[in-house]
C-alpha cells in the first residue's frame, strides 16, 4: 500500500503539484504522464524519500520494501555485479555482509555463534539461498549470460550497465517499484521481456516513460501531472489520450445533449475495452474501464504542436534504388528498390550502420562503392540525428525559418511557428539559445516547408515531450508518399511503418514487408 497524503512541491513561487491525495494499490502499473518540466522524476523522488515535498507525506505499508531504478550508470563500478543486483534488496545484502563478517573472524565466540544463528534464520526468511540463482534469472531475461555475475561493473559496457541497474531494481519482488524511464538504452528483446515481467508482476509499479509502446502494454492506470494537480485515470495510455481528444471535442459541440455524449463515451470504452481484452493487458484495467463514467474524464490543458507533411509533386512507379552500396565496416552489398507505398523503418545494433544508410540516401555522404538511384521526382527531406550545425548563427526563429520559405512574409512565417508552440516572444529568440526538443520542432517546421514525397527521418523523438511524438505519429500515419525511419519508438514503427530493414553486424541486411511483430517474430527464428 502506497498513499500520498495533502503532497504539494513548489520552488519559490512555482507550484508544481499541491493537493495530492493519491492511493496506488497491488497488482496494478501506474504510468506517469506529464511536459517535460512537470515534475514527474519529482514525484518518484518524493515518494522515494530523496526529494522532500514542501507539504503533506507519504505513506507506505509497514514492512513494505520500495526499490529505485538508479539513474548513475556509474554508481556502483567499486563492485561486482552479482554483489550489485543483490543490493538491491538492502535488507538481504546487509544479512549477508553481516553473516560473513562473523564467519571470517578468527576468534568466533558465543555470542558469534548466537547472531550468526539469528542470521541464518532471518537469511533462510528472505530466501537467500535462492538469490544468486534469482539474480541470474533476471540477467537472462535481460539478454546477459552467468559469466557476467562475476564482472567487475567498471568492465561492463554502458548499456550492459544500464541491463545491471534494471535487475537490481527488480531484485527480491519489492512491494513498491519505482522505475524512472526504464527502456532507456534497452534492445527490443530485453524490452519485451521487461514488458512481461511488469505484466505478471503482483505488487505496485510506478513507471515513468516517453515509450507510448511500453505504457500501453504495461500501465492499469494513468497519473497525469497537469494543471497544478496530479490525477489518476483508469487505463493505459492511448486510453487516456483518446479518452481526453474525445472529451475536447464534445465541448466544443455544445448543442449536443449530456445523453448523446454519454453513449458516443460508452461506445468508446466499449470498443477500447474489447480491444484490452484480446491483448496481453492488465485484467484489472479492462474491468475498471467497464465501470468509468462521464465525469471521471477530464480534457487535458496540454498543447499538440501540428505537424503536416505535404508533398509538392508525387513519386513516380519507383522512387530510390541501391545497387551493392558498401560503407565501411558498416553496411556491406545492400541492393534495395524503394516504392512509393513504402514506409520503412531502419533496425539494427548498430547506430552508426543505421545513421550512414540514411546519409548515403540523402546525400550527405558517399559510398566505398555502389550506386544510388533516384526517380525523376524524388525531392528528399532530411531529418538529421545531429542537426546542431543549423543553429549556429544569431538569427532569431523568424528570420531562420524565412530562409527556408518560399513565402517570406513575417505573417506567414510566424503563424507557421505558432503552429508548432512558438508564440509571438517565442518566435523572436535567438536560434542558437534553442533547447534540444525545440530544435527538433523548428526542423520539422523546415521539413514541412520543404514537401519532400520522401522523408528521412535519423531518431526524430529524441528530446521529445509525449505531445510532440504523438503529433509526429500522427501526421507520419497520414503522410501520403515514402518515408524511411531510424527510431526506437516502437508505437511508432508499429503504427506507421509496413516494411522493416535489418542492418546486421556484418553489413548485411534482411528486409521484410510485413507488421512490426511479424517482423521481430521472424528475426527471433
Amino acid at each position: 500500500m502506497l498513499k500520498a497524503v495533502n503532497i504539494e512541491l513548489r520552488y519559490g513561487s512555482r507550484v508544481l503539484f499541491k493537493d495530492v491525495n493519491l492511493e496506488f494499490t497491488g497488482n496494478n502499473c501506474y504510468g506517469i504522464i506529464g511536459a517535460n518540466g512537470a515534475g514527474k522524476s519529482t514525484f518518484l523522488k518524493i515518494i522515494s524519500g530523496e526529494v522532500d515535498s514542501t507539504k503533506g507525506e507519504i505513506i507506505i505499508g509497514k514492512g513494505e520494501r520500495i526499490s529505485v531504478l538508479r539513474q548513475n550508470h556509474n554508481e556502483f563500478d567499486d563492485y561486482a555485479v552479482l554483489e550489485t543486483i543483490l543490493m538491491g534488496d538492502e535488507e538481504l545484502y546487509k544479512i549477508m555482509k553481516e553473516k560473513e563478517a562473523i564467519y571470517m573472524k578468527s576468534d568466533f565466540s558465543m555470542e558469534d555463534g548466537i547472531r550468526a544463528g539469528e542470521l541464518e534464520a532471518l537469511f533462510e526468511e528472505k530466501n537467500g539461498w535462492q538469490a544468486e540463482s534469482d539474480a541470474s534469472i533476471l540477467l537472462s531475461g535481460l539478454g546477459l549470460d552467468n559469466s557476467y555475475l562475476e564482472k567487475q561493473m567498471k568492465e561492463l559496457k554502458d548499456k550492459e550497465k544500464v541491463k545491471i541497474l534494471l535487475a537490481r531494481a527488480l531484485f527480491g519482488n519489492p512491494d513498491i517499484l519505482l522505475l524512472d524511464e526504464p527502456t532507456n538504452g534497452l534492445d527490443n528483446k530485453s524490452i519485451k521481456w521487461l514488458e512481461e515481467f511488469l505484466m505478471d508482476f503482483k505488487n505496485t509499479v510506478l513507471v515513468v516513460s516517453h515509450d507510448r509502446h511500453f505504457l500501453n502494454q504495461v500501465c492499469t492506470h494513468m497519473v497525469d501531472i497537469d494543471y497544478e494537480k496530479i490525477t489518476m485515470f483508469v487505463g493505459n495510455y492511448d486510453f487516456w489520450y483518446q479518452s481526453s481528444e474525445l472529451i475536447k471535442k464534445q465541448m466544443l459541440e455544445s448543442n449536443k445533449r449530456k445523453e448523446e455524449k454519454i453513449k458516443e463515451l460508452e461506445d468508446f470504452i466499449r470498443r477500447f475495452s474489447a480491444n484490452a481484452s484480446k491483448s496481453k493487458q492488465a485484467t484489472s484495467r479492462k474491468k475498471s474501464l467497464e465501470k468509468i463514467t462521464l465525469e471521471e474524464i477530464k480534457p487535458s490543458s496540454r498543447k499538440y504542436p501540428f505537424i503536416q507533411f505535404e508533398i509538392e509533386k508525387p513519386l513516380g512507379k519507383e522512387a530510390i534504388t541501391l545497387e551493392k552500396i558498401s560503407y565501411k565496416e558498416y553496411l556491406k552489398n545492400v541492393n534495395l528498390t524503394i516504392r512509393p507505398e513504402d514506409k520503412i523503418a531502419i533496425l539494427g545494433d548498430n547506430e552508426l550502420a543505421k545513421t550512414a544508410l540514411l546519409k548515403i540516401i540523402a546525400r550527405e555522404i558517399e559510398p566505398d562503392s555502389g550506386t544510388v538511384k533516384y526517380g525523376s521526382n524524388v525531392k528528399l527531406s532530411y531529418f538529421a540525428k545531429n542537426h546542431d550545425e543549423y543553429f549556429k548563427n544569431n538569427l532569431d526563429l523568424t528570420e531562420w525559418l524565412q530562409e527556408y520559405s518560399e513565402n517570406k512574409e513575417t505573417s506567414f512565417v510566424r503563424g507557421f511557428l505558432g503552429r508548432m508552440l512558438f508564440s509571438k516572444e517565442e518566435a523572436l529568440k535567438k536560434v542558437n539559445v534553442l533547447s534540444g526538443g525545440e530544435k527538433v520542432r523548428v526542423m520539422f517546421s523546415k521539413m514541412m516547408l520543404e514537401k519532400g514525397n520522401v522523408l528521412l527521418f535519423d531518431e526524430p523523438t529524441n528530446h521529445l515531450d509525449m505531445e510532440s511524438i504523438t503529433s509526429l505519429n500522427t501526421a507520419l500515419e497520414k503522410y501520403k508518399s515514402c518515408l524511411i525511419i531510424s527510431t526506437f519508438d516502437q508505437e511508432l514503427m508499429s503504427t506507421v511503418c509496413n516494411r522493416f530493414i535489418y542492418i546486421r553486424n556484418d553489413g548485411t541486411i534482411k528486409d521484410r514487408r510485413m507488421s512490426l511483430e511479424e517482423f521481430y517474430d521472424k528475426l527471433e527464428e
